[in-house]
């Protein structure tokens, strides 16, 4: 693809939904960044995003058991059939997260997978609400009560979780080790939940002094915007993506 990229913040407050089949995506909480004092000081939490599975919206609330999976694929894909938090913020957002749950209808209970774009605590403050949940933070991947299982994600390999739905690894802010979630065939489109690959929309005066690795994270900002037709990123509001192809 060549050709520039437009971005432009989505309209209306959390939640936000984009419906879709198989799944659709709610944008629970807003992440936000904010200059504080005269000394470097940022007031800042992540963004947090429920997936909802269609046949659990449905109706089907029986949460699967993971306990016998032996593989990260069965366990993976297992897990992907009920409620999918992407991001908790961090651990002073508790009562907003269970509310915002709540205004969908999901208890913390009813959770079956957990994705932790990266292990800052704006990002995974909250894991402790889901312990019955399956848990993949960054790149490490376990069921509960601390059963770890191997996988073989690489930015050429992703791991699939269901029809349109993946985990990409997108190295760059974190170091090494972050992920992005992709959902496909939603209303307005393919939907990234990408943590802090991108920080907001019209980052780029300041993205690389946060970045661990800035040449991964280019590369990992360039795969998002190729294929995203919506980007969640990790402290603004959503934002549309259109590619102008020379």
């Amino acid at each position: 693809m060549s050709g520039a990229v437009r971005t432009e913040p989505l309209r209306g407050k959390p939640p936000l939904l984009m419906p879709g089949g198989p799944y659709s995506v709610v944008v629970l909480l807003q992440g936000y960044a904010e200059p504080e004092g005269a000394h470097g000081a940022v007031h800042a939490d992540g963004s947090v995003t429920l997936v909802l599975p269609r046949d659990w919206a449905l109706g089907s609330s029986r949460r699967e058991r993971l306990s016998g999976c032996d593989q990260a694929k069965t366990a993976l894909e297992e897990a992907a059939r009920g409620p999918i938090v992407v991001d908790t913020g961090g651990p002073w957002a508790r009562e907003a997260l269970l509310g915002a749950l709540a205004g969908q209808g999901v208890a913390p209970g009813d959770v079956t997978l957990v994705v932790g774009t990266h292990g800052h605590s704006d990002h995974i403050g909250n894991l402790g609400l889901f312990p019955g949940a399956a848990l993949l933070v960054s790149h490490d991947f376990c069921l509960p009560g601390g059963r770890y299982l191997p996988h073989e994600l690489n930015e050429e390999r992703p791991l699939r979780l269901g029809p349109g739905l993946e985990v990409w690894a997108t190295p760059g802010h974190g170091g090494q080790r972050d992920v992005s979630l992709v959902v496909a065939g939603t209303s307005l489109g393919t939907v990234i939940v990408a943590g802090d690959v991108f920080e907001r929309s019209g980052d780029e005066d300041s993205w690389q002094a946060l970045s661990e690795d800035p040449v991964a994270q280019e590369r990992s900002r360039k795969r998002v915007l190729s294929l995203a037709d919506v980007v969640v990123p990790g402290h603004g509001a959503p934002f549309s993506v259109a590619r102008e192809v020379s």
